[in-house]
């Protein structure tokens, strides 16, 4: 069976906020099978917000997980996301899944990988699927050269993502939470 392919999700901190957007686009090799997917989320009382590319899935089975490891360590992000890849790294049944998280709260954003990888960005910025290069690129570009808000960027950064990525679209979902600096 074709493998699914597509997405971009960006992640873009600035001081006062912080923003996670998704395109909707589900692709089947040169066939775009939905284009309103839901790629990203608010978890845990709204405190959470997430993002994944990969197999859909696999991706809300790491977001249950997810906020399980959330529960069990009270929010606590970098806690909650080191639990979870240990978990996806060592147990049998989630090692097959293929997918990319980023999560992130009011002070912190991670990207997660099924390689037992929790990775916090440089600069605020992580942008992950196949459109996530052009994505991370733009975002870098108005982060360095406007003033733009968190929000905005991500908007334009997926815009131009979804103008050169055709497993990309236009159809985008953003969450946001302010930050506490």
């Amino acid at each position: 069976m074709e493998q699914f392919e597509g997405t971009t999700i960006v992640c873009v901190r600035t001081q006062n906020q912080v923003v996670i957007g998704g395109d909707g686009q589900v692709s089947q090799g040169n066939t775009i099978l939905k284009g309103n997917a839901r790629k990203v989320r608010r978890l845990y009382n709204n405190q959470v917000i997430a993002g994944f590319a990969g197999g859909t899935a696999d991706a809300f089975t790491l977001f249950e997980r997810f906020e399980k490891k959330l529960e069990v360590y009270q929010g606590h992000l970098t806690r909650a996301a080191v639990e979870l890849a240990k978990d996806w790294r060592t147990e049998r049944s989630l090692r097959r899944l293929e997918a990319l998280l980023i999560v992130a709260d009011k002070k912190l954003s991670l990207m997660m990988t099924g390689n037992g990888d929790v990775i916090e960005p440089e600069r605020g910025l992580i942008a992950i699927g196949s459109g996530g290069p052009y994505a991370q690129a733009a975002a870098s570009a108005l982060l360095d050269n406007t003033n733009l808000t968190a929000r905005v960027i991500v908007e334009k950064s997926l815009k131009i993502a979804g103008d050169i990525c055709i497993y990309t679209n236009h159809n985008c979902t953003l969450e946001e939470l302010e930050s506490e600096y």
